[in-house]
């Protein structure tokens, strides 16, 4: 990730001045091909997760859930740069998506059937203790009651087929139909552990048709 020197950065007067990190230019899991899918190694990395199930676009417990992941992330963010001097970029939402039936994702779109984990990526630096008194802050403010259900939790995905999708998240479904059943098999590979997308633009501030999507798919050996 990085170190104190790309955290650094000379001014014009040749100062040197804390710059933020951004931890999505210097993890290589957070880019993706567009119109083509890659297999890449997933390093365990840390998050702050809420677990919950149903229609995303209907539940409110989906919106209490990213309310929750967010209240603390800015929190953690905040407190990490007011005690440890370290500032950084509050990476996006993320999310694992799972159902009994996978077609659900692909061919019927049953989204009453989906369950969930919404989730955001916790620097290398921070612990649990750090998360804990985010969390204190963040509901000393009035936060969702999803708050007392987040956790830091680690994700091990390690081998894993990625791609980027531009556009509607209506319209992934030709997009993981052709992953799971085409480019997986083919590959020699087969599906493993929960489909996971990170959201790489704002859907309240962005069209859809320019809405950026990593969908990621953890596999192993077929054999």
């Amino acid at each position: 990730m990085t170190d104190d020197a790309s955290r650094r950065k000379t001014a014009r007067d040749g100062r040197r001045v804390e710059t933020k990190a951004d931890l999505k230019r210097s993890i290589a899991a957070y880019t993706a091909p567009r119109g083509s899918f890659e297999v890449i190694d997933v390093p365990p990395l840390r998050y702050l997760m809420v677990d919950g199930h149903g229609d995303p676009n209907t539940s409110d417990s989906y919106v209490e859930a990213v309310a929750a992941v967010f209240g603390v992330a800015y929190k953690l963010k905040f407190l990490s740069k007011r005690e440890l001097g370290r500032d950084y970029v509050v990476m996006p939402l993320e999310g694992l998506w799972w159902s009994d039936d996978m077609a659900t994702f692909t061919t019927d779109r049953d989204k009453s059937r989906w369950s969930w984990t919404m989730m955001s990526l916790v620097p290398e630096w921070l612990d649990e203790e750090h998360v804990e008194r985010a969390r204190s802050e963040a509901a000393a403010k009035g936060g969702p009651a999803a708050i007392e259900r987040l956790r830091l939790s680690e994700l091990v995905e390690g081998l894993s087929v990625q791609t980027l999708h531009l556009g509607p998240y209506d319209d992934e479904a030709p997009v993981l139909h052709e992953m799971h059943r085409g480019f997986i098999p083919e590959q020699g590979l087969r599906m493993r552990g929960l489909h996971h997308e990170i959201y790489l633009a704002d859907p309240r501030r962005t069209a859809p048709e320019k809405l950026r999507t990593i969908l990621r798919q953890p596999v192993e050996p077929a054999g």
